[in-house]
């Protein structure tokens, strides 16, 4: 899909006007399908198999994001932080390749995808990505047997694989017009049954819990050098261009905004299409401008521009959230260890 495609698309999916309309007919086609391939995992005639380890699938029911990876970050830290070993598979959106295969921390994005990358780079948890979530889970598990819990990065429709949770997040625009595909942004109907629901406050969804989201203060290069964003920001008024950002996520205009919002003064903002490859030949030469960027493109942009600062974003989420995690991760492992074959929400 072009970028100019997508930018009319998403604004149709704020509200339900003229294009939405004219596309409802093939949103129902749609929703048939996704019946259809829903009713034969439930009957048992497509196959959704266990693994030994309890699975939480942290994923959204929209199209363009729903800010799922930072919050399967957040979770794959409170779980390290509570002494449990974790891996994290995801099938690798925008790699090249459709092998399985772990990523490691020099891994090329090209080759596992960026924000599998992020993830590793991140967390340090073991990563394993394929184009079917179930192949890349055996794959991993067969490595580190001794794994506690197993996190999926996106896959709330990716029924080949049970799950023991299943958390969905949403950003600020929520549902958009409540429409499925391509009329509207879901991917299935909403409401639908899950463990945990996470959103941005102003999407004020039922039974959200209300996720605040941050940009860090300090903003870091590929040599590891950190600078606060306020004494990025003073260098740039020294400089003859000036603050540049650039973004290649679901929402680029966000990630600017939180910059403004922080006191910077944009020289120059570059949205690219969600999972930009970095390819073109502007970023393959050395530039005097302070580039600014998410970390999400840092693990790719960075082989061009290691001068660019990488902004984190910062994801809070109320000590009540983590307690009701913990007590339906404790009830669902308790109840796959006491079950011959495995708990499944499936």
């Amino acid at each position: 899909m072009s970028a100019a495609l997508r930018r009319v698309l998403v604004a149709a999916w704020t509200r339900r006007g003229p294009l939405a309309w004219m596309l409802w007919p093939l949103s129902l086609l749609y929703g048939l399908a996704v019946t259809v391939r829903t009713w034969l995992y439930g009957a048992h005639i497509l196959k959704s198999e266990p693994v030994p380890v309890p699975v939480i699938v942290v994923g959204n029911v929209v199209a363009g994001g729903g800010g799922k990876t930072p919050l399967v970050l957040a979770i794959v830290e409170h779980l390290q932080n509570r002494g449990k070993s974790v891996g994290v598979v995801s099938r690798g959106y925008g790699r090249a390749g459709s092998d399985c295969r772990e990523v490691y921390a020099d891994s090329a994005a090209g080759d596992v995808g960026d924000e599998p990358l992020l993830i590793k780079r991140s967390t340090g948890a073991r990563v394993f990505v394929a184009p079917r979530r179930i192949d890349a889970a055996r794959a991993l598990l067969l490595r580190n047997p001794a794994l506690d819990v197993l996190v999926c990065d996106d896959g709330l429709q990716h029924l080949a694989l049970q799950r023991d949770m299943e958390i969905c997040a949403f950003d600020r625009n929520g549902v958009g017009n409540g429409l499925l595909l391509p009329a509207g942004p879901l991917r299935e109907r909403w409401p639908r049954p899950v463990d945990l629901l996470v959103c941005d406050s102003e999407a004020a969804l039922p039974g959200c819990w209300p996720v605040r989201r941050s940009l860090g203060r300090h903003a870091r290069r590929a040599d590891g050098v950190e600078a606060t964003l306020q004494t990025l920001g003073a260098r740039a008024q020294d400089s003859a261009v000036g603050l540049w950002a650039v973004a290649g996520i679901a929402r680029p205009d966000a990630f600017f905004a939180m910059l403004r919002n922080a006191g910077l003064t944009l020289a120059h903002t570059i949205a690219l299409p969600d999972h930009a490859a970095y390819d073109d030949a502007r970023w393959h030469c050395p530039a005097a401008n302070i580039l600014l960027c998410t970390e999400k493109d840092a693990v790719k942009l960075w082989q061009f521009r290691p001068d660019a600062w990488a902004v984190p974003l910062q994801l809070a989420l109320d000590a009540e959230f983590w307690t009701h995690f913990d007590k339906i991760l404790q009830a669902r492992t308790e109840a796959k260890l006491s079950s011959a074959h495995g708990y499944t929400t499936a």
